[in-house]
């Protein structure tokens, strides 16, 4: 029997339905953009896998050079999706990362993590991990790929990412903080953070005047990380009792962005009240568009505030300050 004909015992509106055979029917992200040079931009691409037996890969973009050795700041990007949906070969995430890549002068490594409800939480998590490890390899003399080891400084390294991507930058952060593991001398100079995916119980902000889009998030966390925690689970809630303190972040800085009309606004808003208070000993920035939605800039980056986002973020990336509204 078709799937589309089947049972649904999962639909998780308008992204995704399981069906009871199995089946997984990804409703968005699910085009493919080969990487390439792209001729806009004037940024290479292309796919490596990091780890053969689980399938890992990642995505480099690398700019145009002025010499065949110049080293630039390297980006660690995690791509949103709520943890199920998206790939790097998203011709949207692939737009967007050939304008950064341009913009900021810098090499982009596109985390391709495994996506729940196959590998269920903390499957994303550990993979991203791995993948960390593998770049640290090319600091310390090993590795094998050369657009890394030629062509990045390792003494300007950042994590980025969008809703989900952004929580799982918090949480490497967090990870190379409090860890043991060693990352070969890799310093993590800052985290660009857009439209953090993080979410509780208790109702802040929009969240309580819009039942229909906070019953819609809520679904998306119980998906992929069902537990009697809820909401309140320390992945998805950094201020709850027991998760992290935010001090252990391993990085100088933090750039936090939001959209006004964004359902998750008000937990990156509280994201980067809470860093301003803690203990935390780096330099917080907050950046907000107005009259925009969730992922705005990847869904049209072309437009005006999406080029004024991605600039803003390139500013950070190389240090500048600018006072934008």
């Amino acid at each position: 029997m078709d799937s589309s004909s089947g049972q649904v015992i999962h639909d998780v509106p308008p992204f995704l339905r399981v069906y009871k055979d199995g089946t997984i029917e990804r409703l968005l992200g699910t085009e493919i953009a080969p990487a390439t040079f792209d001729h806009q931009t004037g940024v290479s691409s292309k796919d490596i896998v990091v780890i053969p037996d689980t399938g890992i890969s990642v995505r480099i973009y690398r700019p145009t050079l002025t010499t065949n050795h110049q080293r630039l700041p390297l980006v660690v990007y995690f791509h949103g999706g709520a943890f199920f949906i998206s790939s790097v070969s998203d011709p949207l995430y692939h737009s967007v990362l050939n304008i950064l890549a341009s913009e900021a002068k810098v090499v982009i490594v596109s985390v391709d993590y495994r996506r729940a409800p196959e590998h269920p939480l903390l499957t994303a998590y550990e993979d991203s991990w791995a993948v960390l490890q593998w770049l640290a390899s090319h600091n310390s003399g090993g590795g094998t790929e050369n657009w890394l080891k030629e062509n990045v400084d390792f003494g300007r390294v950042f994590l980025a990412g969008d809703s989900a991507g952004a929580n799982i930058s918090h949480h490497m952060a967090i990870r190379v903080g409090c860890s043991v593991e060693s990352l070969s001398g890799i310093k993590i100079d800052g985290i660009l953070m857009i439209q953090p995916y993080f979410w509780g119980e208790e109702q802040i902000g929009a969240e309580a005047h819009d039942p229909i889009r906070k019953g819609m998030v809520d679904k998306w966390w119980q998906f992929v990380c069902p537990s009697d925690k809820g909401n309140n689970d320390p992945w998805i809630n950094p201020f709850v009792n027991g998760a992290p303190n935010l001090a252990g972040l391993a990085c100088e800085r933090i750039l936090v962005c939001t959209a006004e009309n964004d359902i998750l606004r008000d937990r990156g808003r509280l994201y980067y009240q809470s860093l301003v208070k803690s203990q935390w000993q780096g330099q917080a920035e907050a950046f907000e568009t107005e009259a925009e939605d969730h992922v705005f800039h990847i869904i049209n980056p072309t437009c005006e505030k999406a080029i004024k986002l991605i600039k803003r973020c390139a500013e950070f990336i190389n240090h500048k300050r600018m006072n934008v509204s």
